[in-house]
C-alpha cells in the first residue's frame, strides 16, 4: 500500500473511532441549539395514541399563511421585477436559514464516467453513468449513480425526465392491474428519455451517516453546524450535477428537462426544482411534509415527524427548533412558497387517497399549497389551478401551469404518470417561460 493509501486508511480509522466516542449527531445538534425538549411527531399507526395522526378535516384547520407577495418589510409585491429582485431572494433565504440549510462554498467538481450503452429491448438503450466527486479535501468517496435511457431512432434531441429513484428489491416490481403501463414505457412512448438518479449515492438516507456522502465530504468528515444543508438540499445539489452532465449530451433536449419524485423523493424533487432553474417541469408525487404539504395544517404527517431523530437529517439543524421551542406557526415561510419558487415553470402535484393508504401526505394540504402559490404564478403571467375547491377523485386540474390530481390508489405515483406526461407535453410544445 502506497503512502496515500495509508493516509486514507488512517483518516478513516481516526474518523470512525472519534465518531463512535461522540454523542449522536442528533443529540449534539440539540445541545448546540440549546434545545432541551422536543414534541413527538404524529403516530400514523396507532389511532389510540396520545399523538395519533389527525385524519379529521374538522380538526385540520390551517393557520393564516405567509403572503408570498408581501415583503419582509411589509411592502406589497406588484411587479415581476419586484418578485425576482426583492421578494423571491427573501423566500430563498428563509428556506436556506430555517428549513433546508445552506450549501457549503467551493464544493468539489464532479467528473462523469459514461459506460457503454446496452439495449433495452428494441426501443431504447440504457447507459450507466457515474459522477465521481472530487475528494482531495478528504478521502471520502462519493460516486453518483445515474442510468440514462433514450429511445432508439430519435430524429433529434429528446426531453428527459430525471426520476429520483430507489434501487434494490421492488424497484422494478410489476405494476398492479388497473394502474396503466409501466411509467418507463409511457415516457418512451412519448418520445422522451428518462434518467434514473439514485439520491442515496449523493448522500446516504441515514441520520447516522451525515459525516459521509457529499455532506461529510464537504465537512472533511466533521459534524454539521446548524445552518448547513441536510439530505434534501444535498440531493438537489446532486440533481444539478446530473443536469450538468445531461447538457453535454447532444441527444438530450436541454431546454426540456423534467424532474419526478415520489414520497421523500417527491420532497427532494420539489426542493431541486425550486433551486434549479434549468428544470422545466416537475412531477411532485405524494411529497407530504417537507414537500408540497402545508406545515401549518395538522393532517397526517406533521412538522415534528421531520424534527425527530429518524428524519431530521433531511433538514438543516436549525429546523429542529420548530419541533421544540418553536412551532409551525413560527416559520416565516410555508410549502406554498416552495412551490412559488418554481414559478412560472409548470408543477404537477399528485397523490393517492387516504382510504387506499396515502392520507399521511395530506392530499388536500398539498392542493391548498398549490392554491396559495397561485398569486405568484398569476403575477408572472401564468394560469394557476383555476379553483380553490378540492376536485373530485380522479379529476385532473391541468389547464394552468399548476396541476393537481388525486388518483384512487394508495402511496404510488404510477397512476398519475399518464396525466403528468400529458400535462408536460402541452408545456413542452409552448414557448419557454421568460
Amino acid at each position: 500500500m502506497g503512502r496515500s493509501g495509508y493516509c486514507a486508511l488512517g483518516f478513516l480509522i481516526v474518523f470512525a473511532t472519534a465518531a463512535a466516542a461522540e454523542p449522536s449527531d442528533y443529540q449534539r445538534m440539540l445541545e448546540t441549539l440549546h434545545i432541551t425538549a422536543m414534541r413527538p411527531g404524529a403516530d400514523g399507526m396507532n389511532p389510540a395514541a396520545s399523538n395519533a395522526a389527525n385524519y379529521d378535516e374538522a380538526r385540520a384547520s390551517t393557520l393564516p399563511l405567509p403572503d408570498p407577495l408581501l415583503r419582509a418589510n411589509g411592502a406589497p409585491v406588484t411587479t415581476r421585477d419586484a418578485w425576482w429582485q426583492k421578494r423571491r431572494p427573501e423566500i430563498v433565504t428563509s428556506f436556506d436559514d430555517e428549513v433546508y440549510g445552506r450549501m457549503p462554498p467551493n464544493l468539489p467538481a464532479v467528473h462523469w464516467e459514461h459506460q457503454t450503452p446496452v439495449p433495452r429491448g428494441m426501443t431504447a438503450t440504457t447507459e450507466h453513468r457515474i459522477g465521481h466527486v472530487g475528494n482531495r479535501a478528504a478521502p471520502l468517496p462519493v460516486d453518483i449513480a445515474m442510468d440514462l435511457t433514450l429511445p432508439v431512432g430519435a430524429k433529434g434531441p429528446v426531453p428527459v425526465v430525471i426520476v429520483l429513484s430507489w434501487t434494490g428489491k421492488g424497484a422494478n416490481a410489476p405494476i398492479p392491474e388497473g394502474q396503466g403501463p409501466d411509467w418507463r414505457e409511457q415516457v418512451l412512448a412519448a418520445g422522451w428519455g428518462y434518467a434514473e438518479l439514485i439520491p442515496t449515492t449523493i448522500q446516504p438516507d441515514d441520520p447516522h451517516k451525515l459525516r459521509e456522502g457529499i455532506i461529510g465530504l464537504a465537512n472533511k468528515g466533521a459534524p454539521r453546524s446548524p445552518e448547513q444543508w441536510g439530505a434534501l438540499r444535498a440531493w438537489a445539489w446532486g440533481t444539478s450535477r446530473a443536469i450538468d452532465d445531461l447538457l453535454t449530451d447532444p441527444r438530450v433536449d436541454g431546454k426540456h428537462i423534467a424532474i419526478a419524485g415520489h414520497s421523500r423523493y417527491g420532497k427532494a424533487a420539489l426542493v431541486a426544482m425550486a433551486y434549479e432553474p434549468r428544470i422545466a417541469v416537475g412531477f411532485i408525487s405524494s411529497s407530504g411534509a417537507g414537500g408540497a404539504k402545508l406545515w401549518r395544517r395538522d393532517f397526517g404527517e406533521r412538522l415534528e415527524n421531520l424534527t425527530g431523530e429518524g428524519e431530521y437529517h433531511w433538514m438543516a439543524g436549525n429546523f429542529l427548533r420548530y419541533g421544540g421551542p418553536k412551532t409551525a406557526r413560527d416559520l416565516p415561510i410555508d410549502a406554498h412558497e416552495l412551490i412559488a419558487l418554481c414559478a412560472p415553470r409548470p408543477v404537477f402535484i399528485g397523490s393517492g387517497t387516504r382510504e387506499a393508504g396515502d392520507g399521511w401526505v395530506d392530499p388536500r394540504g398539498m392542493f391548498l399549497a398549490a392554491v396559495a402559490a397561485g398569486p405568484v404564478y398569476r403575477l408572472l403571467g401564468e394560469k394557476d389551478l383555476g379553483t380553490d375547491q378540492f376536485p373530485p377523485l380522479g379529476t385532473a386540474l391541468t389547464e394552468g401551469a399548476l396541476g393537481f390530481r388525486q388518483h384512487p390508489f394508495g402511496h404510488t405515483p404510477q397512476p398519475n404518470w399518464a396525466t403528468f406526461i400529458s400535462f408536460a407535453k402541452t408545456r413542452f410544445s409552448a414557448a419557454p417561460p421568460q
